[in-house]
């Protein structure tokens, strides 16, 4: 599948899609013998995201259990993206549990992505990089001039809110709708934003506006919200309300972040968010389907 495919794909999934995401540093997984991105799999994703993959030492990649891109990709059969970082380079945040030079977007690390088989890239910054969103259009440009025009490119600003507000945050210094405008131009093909009711200060109403900019800005052009900042750990309840909140957003994907156990959220997370978003019968299809 192409990176056009996969986009053409989430786009006629009206909303349905979702994306968990596998933290490698944090060990070899929650259970032994498989890997995390299985087990996301297993559960409901329909997509899965590589956090903290180190392009440098592949030993620090600890939730690959040794497998490469390609492995992993042939044992789950699902598309699999890396996050990489845009740290600004006089940032003097350090992330003191992983090394972020070796998941930063540099030109070196894009071409190595492409190399490795990833399906897409998703371009941000992890808490305590200290990211900017100008940093993160910076990337984005040169992503798009690295990868080329196939390579499905996610950008955006969802967490790391400390040094600078994410968007949608009514109390940013920036103007969200001019960044979502320069990420565009910069070649994102989705716009990644926080889940209303995960993050702090974020209204479904806020969201679903900047959505809807992406959506008539550059005809096309598809939406991310992410449900992370620690609540992917919550209760299903919570989860259910919250992926509610999304659907109501117009996001084209949702995504689940890693902050559970042992590097992903908690499973049966990931199955209620997948039974919110698109019911019971396809969830369980995507679960037992080996046909993925």
């Amino acid at each position: 599948m192409t990176g056009r495919d996969l986009k053409q794909a989430i786009a006629k999934s009206e909303g349905r899609v979702i994306m968990a995401q596998h933290l490698l540093f944090d060990g070899k997984g929650l259970v032994r013998g498989i890997t995390n991105t299985e087990l996301m799999g297993a559960f409901g994703a329909d997509m899965v995201l590589l956090n903290t993959f180190n392009f440098d030492d592949a030993s620090k990649n600890l939730g690959l259990q040794g497998l490469s891109v390609k492995e992993l990709k042939s044992r789950v059969r699902l598309p699999v993206g890396i996050y990489l970082g845009c740290p600004s380079s006089d940032s003097h945040e350090d992330a003191k549990l992983y090394d972020k030079k070796g998941m930063m977007a540099s030109k070196q690390h894009l071409q190595m992505a492409v190399d490795l088989g990833a399906d897409f890239i998703v371009l941000g910054g992890n808490p305590g990089t200290g990211t900017s969103i100008q940093d993160i259009i910076k990337y984005t440009k040169i992503a798009r001039e690295v990868c080329g025009p196939d390579m499905l490119i996610f950008a955006g600003k969802w967490e790391d809110g400390v040094t600078e507000k994410v968007l949608g945050d009514p109390l940013a210094d920036y103007d969200a709708q001019t960044v979502v405008k320069q990420l565009i131009d910069a070649g994102a093909d989705i716009i990644d934003f926080p889940a209303p009711g995960s993050r702090s200060g974020i209204s479904t109403r806020m969201i679903q506006d900047l959505i809807y900019l992406v959506h008539t800005y550059k005809p096309g052009t598809l939406a991310m919200s992410f449900l992370n900042s620690s609540v992917e750990g919550a209760d299903q309840a919570t989860i259910r309300q919250i992926a509610l909140k999304i659907k109501e957003t117009g996001a084209d994907v949702c995504a689940i972040g890693d902050g559970g156990f042992s590097g992903c959220s908690t499973p049966e997370n990931v199955m209620q968010l997948s039974i919110s978003m698109k019911g019971k019968p396809y969830t369980y299809f995507r679960m037992a389907s080996t046909n993925k």
